[in-house]
């Protein structure tokens, strides 16, 4: 069966996290036309409008929910994360996906996100374990998904890390 949940608005510190609507589109935009944001992603950088509403598209039809990360102090977009990929069954698992803009790197601001992003993956997804995929060369990412005890397998998928992080594991974060 599948469970149809509505997710919940996050405040943190310094951020306010909400699933994305198609009024963020100018954001997005903004956000995805800069070719360091998706360097390592499997999307090139916006060109159009139109792209950034099909971006907020595909992430509202998706069976997970895409949050952006808007700082508390400004309102201003400056990062999505949130799930993809949600599949329901035993065991129950979604894939994580991030993205941060470049002039916010090394501040501490995804893990804060994130740290929150899987609490709502395993207590009210009822997910048993988050996956991700990440490219070889992505080191802040992989620094991170190693700082939330992710575990990275031996094996490649599509020629990235596969990672994967169990409630058990995440206790740790």
């Amino acid at each position: 069966m599948i469970t149809i949940i509505t997710f919940p608005m996050i405040e943190t510190d310094r951020l306010v996290l909400r699933e994305l609507t198609i009024s963020d589109a100018q954001a997005v935009f903004q956000h995805f036309s800069d070719a360091r944001v998706t360097q390592f992603m499997d999307i090139e950088p916006c060109v159009s409008l139109t792209e950034a509403e099909e971006i907020i598209q595909f992430h509202i039809a998706d069976s997970g929910c895409r949050y952006g990360l808007f700082l508390k102090l400004r309102h201003e977009l400056v990062g999505t994360c949130g799930f993809h990929c949600w599949d329901q069954g035993q065991p129950s698992k979604a894939e994580i996906g991030f993205d941060l803009t470049a002039s916010y790197w090394g501040q501490g601001l995804m893990h804060e996100a994130l740290t929150e992003v899987v609490k709502i993956g395993f207590d009210h997804m009822k997910i048993d374990f988050i996956e991700a995929t990440v490219d070889q060369e992505n080191a802040r990412s992989i620094s991170l998904l190693q700082k939330m005890h992710f575990q990275k397998h031996d094996e490649l998928v599509d020629n990235l890390l596969y990672c994967t992080l169990s409630k058990r594991e995440a206790a740790g974060t």
